[in-house]
């Protein structure tokens, strides 16, 4: 199982904080990025920064912002690596998805809780990852909702090939849920930041 830490920060400054924790521990990280407009909270949000950051980690932006059509293209930018977006917030995914290939990225789709896994179906093969939020698109610190479990089974079923990133609640118990299911990848922000030591964590997430 591979764990990658979520960075869901206020501020460019906590972006690179938290990176610099991590990166002993894991080969990935996610950064949050939330606008405001998908979501009810607003997080860091400014690709320009991304200039100052240097790390050995793959970074993958998770973007929950809307006109994603237009506005993906910000991101496309080094040192972020793959990008993941919000199945909700395009028009036409297969464009986004095409326009984050062009520029030599990994590229993910993710659904909300409310979203049928069915929606997916059409970019099997397609993309490099499915996400599952687990929660509510935006806040840190949220509860594991149990009905992801039916579509990482359903997904996995109908798409065997497919790679599964699980996003949201994981603690020891849901990354346990999660793997039986059979996700490939699971993101986690609380249970990684609010431990006192960050590798056993980490450890402890691989091994449930």
């Amino acid at each position: 199982m591979e764990i990658i830490p979520a960075i869901n920060a206020e501020s460019f400054e906590e972006v690179k904080r938290q990176i610099k924790l991590i990166e002993p521990y894991s080969e990935w990280a996610q950064i949050d990025v939330c606008d405001g407009t998908f979501t009810q909270n607003i997080i860091w949000h400014n690709p320009k920064d991304l200039a100052d950051i240097k790390t050995p980690l793959k970074l993958e932006a998770h973007l929950m912002i809307n006109d994603i059509d237009q506005k993906v293209e910000d991101w496309l930018i080094e040192p972020i690596s793959r990008i993941i977006f919000q199945l909700e917030t395009a028009k036409d995914p297969f464009l986004v998805a095409d326009k984050c290939r062009k520029a030599g990225k990994e590229v993910g789709i993710a659904i909300a809780p409310d979203t049928a896994w069915t929606r997916l179906v059409p970019f099997y093969e397609k993309v490099d990852i499915f996400q599952i939020l687990s929660v509510r698109a935006g806040l840190a610190g949220q509860t594991f909702l149990e009905e992801s479990l039916d579509k990482i089974i359903h997904i996995k079923e109908n798409c065997p090939s497919a790679i599964i990133e699980v996003d949201g609640g994981i603690d020891k118990e849901a990354a346990k849920k999660a793997a039986e299911a059979g996700a490939d990848i699971l993101v986690t922000a609380s249970y990684i930041f609010s431990a006192k030591d960050i590798g056993m964590a980490v450890e402890e997430l691989k091994n449930a």
